[in-house]
């Protein structure tokens, strides 16, 4: 082969070695965004954000139930100015539905209850949440993780914000209150609605899977409660 023919060669080929050696990397995928749940209350819209990062299992509950429509037809049955309003378990009758098993706590993620957070309402128990949760309408840092010595100390778990409506729920915690069913105050007036729940970008639910459960019923599975306003004390029942 003549030098010529050889040069020639190379020429043409060196082009077409560099252009598959320098292939292009694939596009970088874009990071999922974190899932969103809109409350449709009768006071209004509340829109929430969740941390399945930081509160993977929490927020998986609490996703299984949206899902579910558990939260269809409950009410918030608990607003408390200055500290929280609380829902996600009674009917409009202020009877408990029936509950999933208990998710595991996890107070400790690193996540405060500030203002606007949205948190897992538990009993004595730190592993006792279920379907219960509740707005800090104030940075409650006493709610925050402090150690494993006991109840107390653990904390309550926060697994998500409200983006949107935080107006809304100041209103809820704005109405006046009173004892009503098998609670001792507290409960709004009127009674706050959850019309629906639901996941942003995903269908509704064909129906509430879930039913009103009589109290005897919602024992199967342990039923979720809430911080007392005093951090001193573990939180009561209902």
């Amino acid at each position: 082969m003549s030098k010529f023919l050889l040069a020639t060669l190379l020429l043409i080929l060196s082009p077409m070695l560099a252009a598959q050696a320098a292939k292009p990397a694939p596009a970088a995928t874009a990071a999922t965004p974190p899932p969103q749940v809109v409350l449709r209350t009768s006071q209004g819209d509340i829109t929430l954000e969740l941390y399945p990062d930081k509160a993977p299992k929490s927020v998986a509950n609490f996703l299984q139930y949206v899902r579910d429509g558990f939260y269809d037809g409950t009410v918030l049955h608990r607003a408390i100015p200055g500290y929280l309003v609380q829902g996600g378990l009674y009917t409009r009758d202020l009877q408990p539905k029936r509950t999933r098993s208990a998710v595991a706590s996890e107070a400790d993620n690193g996540l405060s209850n500030l203002r606007g957070t949205v948190a897992v309402a538990r009993g004595a128990d730190p592993n006792s949440g279920t379907a219960q949760f509740f707005f800090n309408l104030v940075d409650n840092r006493r709610l925050d993780f402090a150690g494993t010595q006991s109840g107390l100390t653990w904390g309550y778990t926060v697994f998500g914000k409200v983006i949107k409506g935080m107006d809304v729920v100041d209103k809820i915690a704005a109405l006046p209150t009173r004892p009503l069913g098998p609670f001792a105050g507290d409960v709004p007036n009127p009674l706050v609605l959850i019309e629906s729940a639901r996941v942003v970008g995903e269908e509704n639910p064909p129906s509430a899977a879930s039913t009103a459960a009589p109290a005897a019923a919602a024992t199967a599975a342990p039923v979720a409660t809430k911080p007392r306003r005093k951090a001193a004390k573990p939180a009561d029942k209902g």
